[in-house]
Formats: structure tokens, sequence, C-alpha cells
């Protein structure tokens, strides 16, 4: 018999999610069944709600997740059934042009296979009740009481980390922290700007903590999100709604500018911003987005002076060495999680929590599975 479960189902943009019964096609020998316990409401997904990212309908969201494996196919590895696991959302093919330069968030089948939604095989693994295929988001499709998955995508972490805790690891926090961490842009004693206190900018901040900034700028509109970015990490709070941040960026470094901006507000201010406040030679990585079709404008001047300019979509994450590593931060007090769920929701909720998303009142809310 089937395994049916219900799911959060996108039929169309700009249309609520609807909680259905879903069928689980059969395993692949490769493929992973996961349970998920709890699973994050990422603007990523939003975006695909609100129609600015175009995937095919219909979907199950969601890609931030933790739960436990409760089948492995024949030939997964990495995994074992009663593993507790974070869910990542690059699988790679590990051998084409990109993948041999060490760049997985850019594999070939990866980018190929990501738009149709649908597994490298090109199969659903999952169906409505009428028989219709699911598509699942960014190889996933974690808004659900199950999702199958491939065993590369399903990375164990210690079974002492909450699952509410552990699902913000496989996107905002790993993006975040894999910002500060992993592109070697962050000396110790540096001065750091980060744009953006949602959760991906707070892991940002606790990532320039984490390596060795001196001064930490957290910039927002929200007071109670720079507040918590204090308690996090930064020396420094911005709101620009009055204040200007190139103009603190400067006075905190004699004039010069910050040493590296983490842009995690996804505005074509904030963008714009980033090449201003950051000094001659220094860093610029941006980790927000806006439509894919949107111009975006810069001061030519602000771009000279050998500035390095990147865009990270994950953090440069590899998964099975940094999901265990955020994990292990956690449980020693040096990564802090707890304050970054603004709510914990059931699946029925889920409407009202993309809700608050859209409206800026929550951090990140997290659905709940019992």
């Amino acid at each position: 018999m089937p395994l049916q479960y219900r799911a959060a189902v996108l039929h169309a943009a700009k249309a609520p999610l609807v909680i259905e019964t879903v069928v689980a096609a059969a395993l692949k020998p490769t493929d992973v069944l996961v349970r998920i316990r709890a699973a994050g409401l990422c603007h990523t997904d939003l975006e695909v709600i609100e129609g600015s990212l175009r995937f095919p309908m219909p979907i199950v969201l969601g890609h931030e997740a933790a739960g436990i494996v409760e089948e492995v196919g024949s030939a997964a590895r990495g995994v074992r059934k009663g593993d507790h696991v974070v869910l990542s959302w690059n699988p790679h093919c590990g051998h084409c042009f990109y993948c041999d330069r060490d760049l997985p968030i850019l594999c070939e089948e990866y980018l190929g296979a990501g738009p149709k939604a649908r597994s490298f095989d090109g199969e659903s693994r999952a169906r409505l009740a009428d028989g219709r295929d699911l598509q699942q988001l960014m190889f996933l499709g974690s808004f659900g009481e199950y999702c199958i998955i491939p065993d590369q995508q399903a990375i164990a972490v210690p079974k002492e980390i909450p699952f509410d805790r552990a699902c913000l690891i496989g996107c905002g926090v790993m993006t975040g922290v894999g910002a500060a961490l992993n592109l070697d842009a962050i000396k110790h004693g540096d001065a750091v700007m980060v744009i953006g206190c949602g959760a991906v900018g707070l892991a940002a901040v606790q990532g320039a903590r984490l390596a060795g900034a001196g001064t930490i700028i957290a910039v927002d509109l929200d007071p109670a999100k720079l507040a918590l970015a204090l308690t996090l990490g930064a020396t420094h709070t911005v709101n620009a709604s009055n204040d200007d941040p190139v103009a603190a960026a400067k006075s905190e470094t004699g004039g010069r500018g910050v040493d590296t901006v983490i842009e995690s507000a996804g505005s074509l201010v904030a963008f714009r911003v980033t090449a201003e406040a950051v000094r001659p030679g220094g860093n610029v990585i941006w980790l927000g987005k806006v439509d894919v079709q949107q111009d975006v404008s810069f001061r030519w001047g602000s771009l000279m002076q050998e500035k390095r300019i990147r865009r990270v979509s994950y953090g440069n994450a590899r998964p099975r060495r940094d999901f265990p590593m955020l994990a292990r931060a956690y449980l020693d007090g040096s990564l802090m999680l707890d304050d970054l769920i603004s709510r914990r929701l059931s699946l029925n909720d889920i409407n009202a929590g993309f809700d608050a998303l859209k409206r800026g009142e929550s951090i990140r809310s997290v659905v709940m599975f019992d």
C-alpha cells in the first residue's frame, strides 16, 4: 500500500497553499524516506507563492527542514534508518564541469533539473490523490509529513539538537554563517557590515563573530531585529529608516569603509549601499535577491578601486562537513539559534505564517510535525 501523507500544495501563484493528502512514490535505490519533524518558512518559498520565482505547478514547497530517516533504498549511502537528518537543497552530480571545479552550487545537472522541480532522473516522488504528479521545490518539498529525496540530501546530525533548531541549518543559517566563514573574506579584527537582519542576516552576524571580526555593524529597519543582532554578536547597529549606513561604515573605520559587507536584505537600495559602504580593496557578498528580471543600478565610481563582489547562494556549503559542525556549534553554545524562531506553527496554519513573513513580522516561523 503506497504511503499517504498530508502536505501543503501550491496549485497557482498568488494562491493559498492547500493542505491535502498526497501519495508517495516507491523508493528508488539511492532514495531516502524522511519523516519531517520541522520545516522553516523561507523567503524563497514566499517568492514562489508570489510568482517572482517561477516553477511548474502543482508543487510542494519547503526546503529548510529536519527529520528522521524512516526508510533507505537498497543502494543508499551515508544514512541509516533512525538517523536524525538536516536536509540539503543542493544535490550535485560530482563529475560535471562545475563539480570538478569545486562549485557544486553550479552543478550542471542541478541547474538543469532545478527549474523542472523534479529529481535528476526526471521523475516525481509524489503525486496528488487524483494521480497528477507533484513537483518538489529545490529537490525537497518539505512542507509535508514526509518527503523522498536522494541520499546525498539527507545529512546526519547529532540527535541532541532539537528538530526546530536543526532545520534552520538547512538554509538560512548555512547561507549566513557560511558566507562569513567559508569564503575567506573576513580576517581577525576586520570591520564587517551586515545589511538585513532576518534569519540569514542574523546568521551572518554570528558567522562574522565566529570569524573574529572586531567591528560588526548590523543594518535593518526594525528596531527589534537590531536589538537581537546585538545579542548575537553585533557591536553597532544602524536603523536605515533614520540613519545612513554608508556614513556609519565610514565613521567606524576612519573614513575608509568596512572590510566586508554582507547583504541579506534583498532590496535594490541594499545592493547599491554595499558598493558604497565597503572600502577600496574590500569584499562585497550578496546573499539576498530580487525578481530575476529586475534591473539593479550602481554608481560606477563605487565599483572601482579593486572592490571584490561575489554572489553566494548557499554560503559555499559542503553539507556533510558543515551541517554537523553547525549542529555541534549550537550544542556547545557558540551558535545561537533559539532566538531566530519567531513562532511555531502547525501545518494547518502555514498560510498565516507566510502572511506574517510577508509583513516582516517574523525572523523564522517553523512548521512543527507530530
